[in-house]
Formats: structure tokens, C-alpha cells, sequence
């Protein structure tokens, strides 16, 4: 089969506003604070994680919706700029998504105004990028309630891809994921994400139960690194040491080196390895981009061990 794209990405894209570090608590009352840094970047887990994986040497492909104005168009400047194919529909009804990012040290609290991630809908994706693409993600679920991901990721099989799903945070809290789960070969929660969508508190419990079915999980756990289950097998990876700015985005770089080492057909401590490493490097600069690894460079930084544990 011919394949046009490594890598589909079908989710979220809009500016992130990360401006910190920011004071505890934040004031109301009308009062201005200043911070030490402020920047717009490009910004959504699924926007970040196709950029990290188009660096790292993939032919990566976008698929969503943004508004007509001038956020979007910046949206669609910065994806392509970083080598991203853009199929974007342009919405009349809905504005591009905003976010704002507040940092404090490794922790962040986002405000996200949905905008067209509400209206965003299957038939957004071109059927001949899907068709031609060999590996199918999907970001944001719980922020993409029209988007029939399911029904995406069964044409993604058909047409012989592997599909990976990020839920990101469930803003209402449920974590009810439908059958999305049954249609999804890799799971890439954090650790929150991983213990609230199993159900169970201990981590590697949360990984052995997302893995029931076939499914891979490689779960981002911050400082303590990252771990992976099959169903069969555990590994665990330590992080690296990086002088770190701000860790946003950091997920969706993991992101971005866990399915370059699926692709690549990495073994499994070494693509573990690679998605930690280009996790912590993109933590180098303010927003989930301007610090991303190309493959050489998160090569020369894999962890200098990991562990297979069955």
C-alpha cells in the first residue's frame, strides 16, 4: 500500500498564551500582576505532537477546523511552517480555540475557549488522507464531542493503519470513553489521565488495565520519567536532566517520539527511551514547540537505562 503520510493527526490546533511564572494565588479584584514571561506559541496536543513527530523526520498530515480569523490563520502559518500537511476546514460559525497557559514551575493551569473543537466532525478529514496515511492519532477527546473518532479509527484499520489516541483532561470529569478504546491500538495518557480512565490508583495497575484487550499504553509520568505495557510486559524509563523553562506540550512530545519508535519499530525500552528524552528537551523553551528534538538529537539524549519487567 502507498502510503502519503507516516503519521494523521486528528484534533486540536490553536494559539497557546503561556505567560508565567505566575504568583500564588492569582488575584482578582481587578489587580495587575506582572510575571516574569509571556509568549504566543502554537498550541493544542494534537497540533504539538504532529510538530514534534514532522521534526523528528515524519511525514506528518493535520486534520481539524479553525475559524475564519486571525487566530486560525496563524494556526495554519505555524503548522506548515514546521512541515505539517494542513487540511484544515475554515469555520464561519465558530472561532479558532484559545488557550491560556499559566505556569508555575513543572505545574500549569489552562483556560481553553472551545471554539470550533465543538463543530469539529469526522468528515473534516480528507478520506484520501486517511486512506494513505500508516498511523492515525487522535487528541483532545473529551474536547471533540462531535468527532466520531471510533468510526475515524475503524477506516484507519481498514486501510491497514495503526491508530493512538491522547484523551488529554475530561474537563467534566466523567472519563467515559465509549468504544473508543476497542478501536484504539495505543493509549498515551499521563499518569492522572492513566489512573482516572482505569479507575485504579496504583500506575502500573492503570497501564495493565488499559493494555487489557491488545492495546499498548506508554503512560508520561513528569520527573519520575515514563512506562509502558503491552498486556504482557512492563518497561520503565527515568527522565533525563534538562534546564527547563516550562513544561507545556511536554506530553505531546512524548507523544511525538513514542509513535516515530512505534513506526520505526524500536524495541520497546528504546522507544520508551525516545519518548521521555523528547519529552524533557521540549521543556527547554516556552510552549510545547520551539524546543522539540530532531531524531538525532533525541538519540544522543536517550536515558541511560531502562527497565524491562515482566
Amino acid at each position: 500500500m502507498h502510503h502519503d503520510f507516516d503519521l494523521l493527526v486528528v484534533g486540536d490546533a490553536n494559539p497557546d498564551v503561556v505567560i508565567g511564572p505566575v504568583p500564588d494565588p492569582i488575584e482578582f479584584g481587578q489587580r495587575e500582576v506582572l510575571v516574569p514571561a509571556g509568549s504566543i506559541v502554537l498550541g493544542g496536543s494534537g497540533a504539538i505532537t504532529a510538530c514534534g513527530a514532522a521534526r523528528l523526520g515524519l511525514r506528518v498530515a493535520f486534520a481539524g477546523r479553525v475559524g475564519r480569523d486571525h487566530a486560525g490563520g496563524l494556526v495554519r502559518d505555524l503548522l506548515t511552517a514546521a512541515g505539517v500537511a494542513c487540511f484544515l476546514v475554515t469555520d464561519d460559525e465558530a472561532g479558532t480555540p484559545l488557550t491560556t497557559v499559566l505556569t508555575r514551575g513543572s505545574d500549569r493551569a489552562i483556560l481553553t475557549a472551545a471554539g470550533t473543537l465543538a463543530r469539529t466532525v469526522a468528515a473534516d478529514v480528507p478520506p484520501e488522507v486517511l486512506a494513505t496515511s500508516r498511523h492515525v492519532h487522535s487528541s483532545s477527546y473529551f474536547l471533540l464531542p462531535r468527532l466520531d473518532v471510533p468510526a475515524l479509527f475503524r477506516e484507519a484499520h481498514r486501510h491497514g493503519a495503526t491508530t493512538s489516541l491522547d484523551t488529554n483532561d475530561d474537563p467534566a470529569g466523567r472519563w467515559d470513553t465509549g468504544d473508543v478504546l476497542a478501536e484504539t491500538d495505543v493509549v498515551l495518557p499521563n499518569a492522572a489521565e492513566a489512573r482516572k480512565l482505569s479507575r485504579r490508583a496504583d500506575l502500573v495497575e492503570a497501564a495493565a488495565a488499559l493494555a487489557e484487550g491488545g492495546r499498548l499504553v506508554a503512560v508520561k509520568n513528569g520527573a519520575d520519567g515514563g512506562l509502558s505495557h503491552d498486556g504482557h510486559e512492563l518497561v520503565q524509563c527515568p527522565t533525563i536532566t534538562v534546564s527547563t523553562v516550562d513544561a507545556v506540550g511536554a506530553g505531546d512530545s512524548f507523544n511525538a517520539g513514542f509513535i516515530t519508535g512505534l513506526l520505526s519499530e524500536l524495541p520497546a525500552h528504546r522507544r520508551l527511551a525516545l519518548a521521555v528524552a523528547c519529552g524533557a528537551l521540549s521543556t527547554r523553551a516556552a510552549g510545547g514547540t520551539a524546543a522539540q528534538p530532531i531524531l538525532a538529537e533525541a538519540l544522543a539524549h536517550l536515558p541511560s537505562h531502562g527497565t524491562d519487567q515482566t
